[in-house]
Parts: structure tokens; sequence; C-alpha cells
């Protein structure tokens, strides 16, 4: 990747980034203050005694929560992703494959630029990574039980070289953004359905000696947008989670190669990825794009056309096998690349 392309991409993701936690804070202002209007509307002419919204407290209220939301998932998301998914940090290797990784991170910290990240293991048998992060500075590399298990070291290799372009391309800090506000709006949705599902009151009192008869038509459009809203908002941030995977996994593996000057190296990690039938039940589905394949079972991954380009949060694996074994024909027609991965930075594991 030539400077002017990762800098151009590190520029695109921090706008993004801007834009996607001003979109966050945006629809929870309407969620908030969208609410208190319809309520003020549908109660303005109710009859005395009766509740009056006047005081917007959803807003406020919601307003506050968001930017606290933003504000945490910028400092607290990375961490919280790890915790979630039960890794632990590997500070002093013990095993054989634990050196191996040490290594490997090593290597690929001296290829690709950038400051060598903290790096985790997930106690999960399905074979798995992802990276977190808010910059290069302070990166994270987790891989699973599994992975270490099945992958040979150049494999190994392969796909720690693929997170390290997440990080240097400032995909971790869009993509844990992106988890962690995915994860808010699904709850908020979910948590203000229950409480209005639980309470029949406010319709009742609303519905008694208004002074209009059939209500306001504004306060009840107004409503019924707010509430469409909290149904399709969390359906309309997983899609867009996923769109921005699918997209940043095609470039990352295309980096990653570079790094190594072995991209048949990652294609047939890509093939042991997809053997795998299970799923990595350590990492949460909020969390699914951060990770290089999809966490689920992945029958829906697997799929080319229309269904996995909308339900999937990765792109299909086959065909990022045939992109990576179209590059490792052209380098190899090429003559200047390589056949192996790049030596270790230190004496071989």
């Amino acid at each position: 990747m030539t400077a002017q392309d990762l800098f151009s991409q590190q520029t695109a993701n921090r706008r993004s980034t801007t834009l996607l936690v001003a979109g966050f804070v945006v629809f929870f202002a309407w969620i908030g203050f969208g609410g208190d209007l319809g309520l003020y509307l549908l109660t303005e002419h109710a009859a005395p005694g009766a509740y009056r919204h006047t005081v917007p407290i959803i807003g406020i209220v919601a307003t506050l929560a968001a930017g606290s939301l933003a504000w945490f998932s910028w400092r607290q998301g990375p961490k919280r992703v790890l915790w979630s998914s039960g890794a632990w940090e590997l500070v002093t290797p013990v095993t054989f494959e634990q050196r191996q990784l040490a290594n490997v991170v090593e290597e690929m910290s001296i290829a690709s630029g950038v400051p060598k990240p903290t790096v985790w293991i997930v106690p999960d048998p399905d074979p798995n990574a992802f990276a977190t992060g808010i910059d290069v500075s302070h990166a994270h590399i987790a891989v699973t039980q599994g992975l270490l298990d099945v992958l040979s070291r150049e494999e190994l290799q392969s796909v720690v070289a693929h997170e390290m372009a997440h990080i240097r391309n400032l995909d971790v800090r869009l993509m844990t953004v992106l988890a962690a506000m995915v994860g808010a709006i699904a709850l908020l949705s979910d948590g203000l359905g229950r409480v209005f599902q639980g309470s029949g009151r406010m319709p009742r009192t609303l519905g008694k000696g208004g002074g209009r008869r059939g209500g306001n038509p504004l306060a009840i459009a107004i409503l019924i947008a707010w509430v469409l809203t909290l149904i399709v908002a969390p359906i309309v941030s997983r899609l867009m989670a996923m769109t921005v995977s699918r997209k940043r996994e095609f470039l990352a593996d295309a980096t990653g190669a570079q790094f190594t000057r072995n991209p048949g190296a990652l294609a047939s990690a890509l093939e042991k990825l997809d053997a795998a039938s299970g799923a990595t039940a350590s990492i949460r589905r909020g969390a699914a794009h951060l990770c290089i394949v999809d966490p689920a079972e992945r029958r829906i991954a697997a799929r080319e056309g229309f269904v996995g380009d909308v339900l999937a949060s990765h792109p299909p694996i086959r065909q990022r096998i045939a992109r990576l074994k179209g590059m490792s024909y052209q380098f190899a027609k090429q003559g200047g690349a390589p056949e192996r991965s790049m030596p270790p930075a230190g004496p071989p594991v």
C-alpha cells in the first residue's frame, strides 16, 4: 500500500468515525425530543387534571445518555469488547503456541510499521481473531485458542498481518465505536419497548377527555414515526456495521498480504477457518464485524449474492480466498516476491 493510499484510508476512517458519533447523538436526540414533541401535542388539549407532557425529560435524558455512551465507547470500547469475549492478556508466553504468537506479532509490527499491540487469547476452540483499539498506539489483537491449535506458523503470520492492517488503516477505531453503538441502539430500542409494553396507563389517559376528538393528527404521525424508528434502528445499525465490515475485510486481506508477501498463506488460513463448522461462542454478535470471519455459524457468510450481501457480517470466504489466490499468482508471475513469508525478527520459534 502506498503512503498516499494509507493516509487516504486513515482520513476516510477518521471522517467516518466522526460522522458515526454525530449521527449517533442525533439519533438519540430524535428519540428523546421526538417522543417529547409527540406526547406534548397529544396531551396539549387534555382535560383538566389529566396528564400533560410539558417538560422534555425524554429528550434531555436521551441526549445526555448519547453523549455519555459516545464518550464511553470511545474510551472504554476496546476494553469492553475484550472483557465480553473472556480474553486474557498474553504477558509471559509459556507454551510453544504462545511463544510463536508473540514472535509473529513482533514480526508483523515491524513489517507494518506500527507499534506492537497488546496480545490477547480468547479461550474458545473455534478458530478466529479480531483487532480493537482507538488508534495505532492503543491497539489490541486477540486470537482464539482454536486458531493457535489449527494454523501453521505462516498461516498464523498471515492472520496477524490481516489484523495489523486493520490497526494501520484505523479500521479498529471505526469498528470498535460502531460495535459499541450498535449495542447501545439495540439496548435503547429493547428498553423503551419494554417500558411501553409494560405501561398501559398512558394510552388510556390520553384517550380520556381530550379537547379534540380523535386526537391530534400531527402528534399521532410523530409518535408513529418515533415508534417505527425504535423498531427499525437496531436493524439499520446492524446492517450498516455489516456493510462497513465487508468493505474493510477485502482491504485488510490485500494489505496483510502485502505485509507478508505471501497471500497464499492467508488463503490457506481462511480455508481452515471456513472448514470449522462451529461458532465462536465467546464473541458476541454485536462484535461480529470485528472478527476475521463471522463468529456465528458461517452458513450465511458462505452465501454469495443478495442473501449474503444483506445478512452476512463478512464477505463470502470463498470470494476472499479467490482474490488472495489471484494475488499469489500475480506475485509469482512478477517473480519479485519470495515464495515464503518474511523471516522472523528474532530467533525462530
